[in-house]
């Protein structure tokens, strides 16, 4: 079966950044499922499986544009340091959730702290980055009704219920 809307894609990868540092990795042991055209993985990386079946093995590389976008400036702004808090020491790295313009939830990182306030970058952490896949496709099968009204993957490699 080739990769098409509604499979189930099943993924050994690595993911590696322009520095060659590994980012992310699946194993055939624990590997990664998806179910196509859901938005189950970035748009460069669904364009490149789509038609492609179980053994194919790839060296993909998917642009910022096809994957979580250029990073925004706009996106990082100091926050008070009034505005998290007050019993939880704050260091770059961590990862809060807060409300957008719009009321939606979204996850924001923690660049730096200083007297000004906390910087904080809405931006995915991959924003801005040419990113480097070695996969092979190790199953590809339909997805289920139940799987297909829930947009994604039960069982090896996807979600537990």
């Amino acid at each position: 079966m080739r990769i098409a809307d509604d499979c189930v894609v099943i993924l050994a990868y690595t993911l590696r950044n322009d520095a060659g540092e590994v980012l992310d990795s699946a194993t055939a042991d624990q590997p990664f499922a998806y179910v196509q055209g859901k938005h189950g993985v970035i748009p460069g990386l669904e364009q490149q499986l789509a038609g492609q079946e179980a053994g194919q093995q790839m060296e993909v590389t998917i642009a910022p544009a096809d994957a979580y976008g250029e990073h925004n400036a706009t996106r990082v702004q100091v926050v008070p340091r009034d505005r998290f808090p007050a019993e939880v020491e704050i260091e770059a790295g961590m990862q809060f959730h807060a409300s957008d313009e719009h009321g939606g939830r979204m996850t924001v990182q923690v660049a730096s702290v200083d007297e000004d306030g906390v910087t904080v970058d809405a931006n995915h952490p991959l924003a801005g980055q040419t990113l480097h896949f070695t996969l092979e496709v190790l199953d590809v099968r339909a997805a289920t009704a139940e799987e297909l009204a829930h947009g994604h993957v039960h069982g090896v490699g996807g979600h537990h219920h």
